[in-house]
């Protein structure tokens, strides 16, 4: 069709052109080293918290863990030849997490041992950050407990000051401890009753590691990471009921369970590890209740109290495999039950 006279003619509209590219197609202003800044900083009340209790020797400890893993990290990258990026955060929380998971006031060379197996071999050998296969700071933590055992099990007394002087002198077993060896009814005498014994878990004025006392300062922080989204229900919820499910189907205290220990830790900081835990969200939830389902085991059957650090290894070794198993089918493909396509 000709175009009317005095008007001038327009090129055809050029059709839609679509470019196919490789993810990711939705970006975010995140960077890794954000990321880890902002979960160092949600574990500051309950560090913070454990120094409390236990004074100068739990700082000390930490600060000697979180520089041992700044420091070999750099080391490590530097003797491979790669870029050294110990200052990205990654290092700092690895060093904070394994510190938060021994006693306070342990020999400094414990955490300066962890701290080489959990960056150097559990990281920086397997490729650096984002390909190794389990979380680095539980695995210095299993390192050490298996090499020294009795320093890793000596339980300083929280003594409620900021004291000067060292607190390894005074030492009393944790409250799983109590509950394996001795049973629920010893346990309580050491309560006014249940509800003081719920309440001085809870407030974390008892033995442990410096990342078991203090639930009340670890759910403030969990509860930040949720808002911020950087971390989702789906393992800790999942991890914490499954672990009390079946502790009151075997007969015991599910609250109790909930507030002893390593589990608020375990499942909220380190469980939901973005490298080593599942990407999918049905993965996740099969991967709590894999973890809760181990620690459970361990508590109530093993011959050692605790068992969150070797559940989560475990189940780190699941990871690839449950995020294999719940990934989507295609359309189409065999056993979905949709329209086959020919070639």
């Amino acid at each position: 069709m000709d175009t009317p006279a005095g008007q001038p003619k327009t090129a055809p509209e050029p059709e839609p052109r679509f470019t196919a590219s490789i993810g990711p197609h939705i970006r975010s202003g995140e960077t890794v080293g954000h990321i880890m800044w902002t979960v160092s900083a949600s574990l500051f009340p309950a560090a913070a918290l454990s120094v409390y209790y236990f004074g100068l020797p739990a700082l000390m400890v930490l600060a000697v863990s979180i520089l041992s893993c700044m420091a070999f990290e750099a080391i490590a990258q530097k003797a491979m030849g790669v870029r050294v990026s110990a200052g990205d955060g990654s290092a700092f929380l690895t060093g904070l997490l394994l510190g938060m998971n021994l006693p306070a006031g342990v020999p400094f060379y414990l955490p300066v041992l962890g701290a080489a197996v959990a960056i150097i071999i559990t990281k920086q050998l397997f490729g650096g950050l984002g390909y190794n296969i389990s979380n680095p700071a539980l695995i210095g933590r299993a390192f050490l407990l298996a090499s020294f055992p009795r320093l890793m099990t000596s339980w300083p007394v929280p003594a409620s000051t900021l004291s000067l002087a060292r607190l390894d002198a005074v030492t009393a077993a944790t409250p799983l401890g109590i509950l394996k060896e001795e049973g629920y009814d010893k346990l309580l005498t050491h309560f006014v009753d249940k509800t003081d014994m719920y309440t001085q878990m809870f407030l974390g004025h008892r033995g442990g590691s410096m990342g078991e006392v203090g639930v009340l300062a670890l759910l403030l922080g969990a509860g930040y990471l949720l808002v911020k989204r950087y971390i989702t229900w789906h393992i800790p919820f999942t991890f914490i009921a499954t672990v009390a499910t079946i502790t009151w189907l075997s007969g015991g205290d599910p609250l109790l369970a909930m507030l002893s220990g390593g589990l608020v830790l375990g499942a909220f900081f380190m469980a939901t590890d973005y490298v080593t835990a599942p990407q999918l969200k049905n993965a996740q939830v099969a991967f709590g209740v894999g973890c809760g389902a181990i620690t459970a085991l361990i508590r109530i059957k093993g011959g050692y109290p605790e068992g969150v650090c070797y559940a989560i290894i475990i189940m780190n070794l699941f990871t690839p495999l449950l995020d294999r198993a719940f990934t989507p089918k295609k359309f189409g493909a065999p056993g979905t039950g949709g329209a086959k396509v020919k070639a």
